[in-house]
């Protein structure tokens, strides 16, 4: 089951960094879940360095910087997927 909300959380918080990042972004939809999985991982990550990692009640500061790793990760992963897909179409 840990595999499956890793998706389910990636993809969510995938689409919400899209929603947040002005701007269309070229990306497709199973490259965005995993830059949102990533997102994830890093903002555990982040929030397991800085204390903050379990609380009790709802974790909103982890979950805070899971959305923050997810928009600069979806950020420049489509920035990294559009030039590498402009260099592929130039070729």
């Amino acid at each position: 089951m840990g595999w499956l909300w890793a998706i389910i959380v990636g993809f969510v918080l995938g689409l919400l960094a899209k929603a947040i990042i002005p701007g269309k972004q070229h990306s497709p939809l199973w490259l965005t879940t995993i830059f949102g999985i990533i997102g994830a991982i890093v903002g555990n990550a982040i929030a397991r360095g800085i204390g903050i990692a379990e609380t009790s009640g709802i974790d909103w500061g982890r979950h805070a910087l899971q959305l923050v790793a997810a928009i600069v990760i979806v950020f420049l992963g489509d920035m990294l997927y559009t030039a590498m897909r402009g260099n592929r179409q130039r070729a």
